[in-house]
Order: C-alpha cells, then structure tokens, then sequence
C-alpha cells in the first residue's frame, strides 16, 4: 500500500473519529515497544499504525479496549492523596520536614499574600 487513505480504513472502523482514537492508541503502542504487524520501512509510527489499521491483520478490538482502559486506570486528583512528608532516612532531616509541613499547614494563605503585599515598596505598587 503506497499511501493509506480514510477510505482504506473505514471497513475496520465505525467513524473517522474512532479512526483517530485507535491509531493514536497504536502510536503509543509502537513507540513503547511493540512489534508492527506491517513493515515499517522509513515510515513515522503514524503512518505505520494507518497502514496496519488498513491492513486489517490488526486487532482493532483489542486497541479499542486497550485504549478506553487507558482512560478508566489514569489516577484522578480525587484520589490522591497529597502529602508534604519525605521519608528521610536522617532524623534530622525528619525533624526539619516536619516543622516545614507544620508551618504551612499552619499558615493562612491570607496571611502570605498580605504580607508579600507589605513587603513591596509602595512606589512599585503604584506602577
């Protein structure tokens, strides 16, 4: 196949959309590693997951699945929990951490931005 066309592909997909999702998915696939199913030639990997899509020797269900999992296991900010701590091996180290995590916890940010405020000299404040 000399040039990969939407044409050549629509048989394996539902939609151009779908198109774009899937061969996205392959590209990340082939750049972490994985065997083309065509030859790749000099071709980039976006030409080369078209033309394995066209072929139809691809699992394009296989992608399909392998891309919303992709979306399903990603962490969301919900669910991490963020922390300040650093599991030093010094004791003092440990100490240090903890009374900075103490003091920004302890900090309202009210207060930090007020006296950024009363820190700048009020002629570059005017400008």
């Amino acid at each position: 196949m000399a040039r990969t066309t939407n044409s050549d592909t629509l048989p394996f997909v539902e939609s151009r959309y779908e198109l774009g999702m899937l061969a996205s998915q392959r590209v990340r696939d082939l750049n972490g590693g994985a065997t083309p199913v065509v030859e790749r030639g000099n071709d980039k990997p976006t030409v080369t997951a078209l033309r394995e899509i066209a072929s139809g020797k691809l699992d394009v269900a296989a992608i399909r699945h392998e891309f919303v999992q992709s979306y399903k296991d990603a962490p969301t900010a919900e669910n991490v929990e963020e922390t300040l701590e650093i599991d030093s091996a010094d004791p003092a180290l440990r100490e240090i951490d903890a009374e900075l995590e103490e003091t920004l916890i302890e900090q309202d940010p009210v207060d930090v931005v007020e006296a950024e405020e009363d820190s700048i000299p009020s002629e570059e404040i005017e400008d």
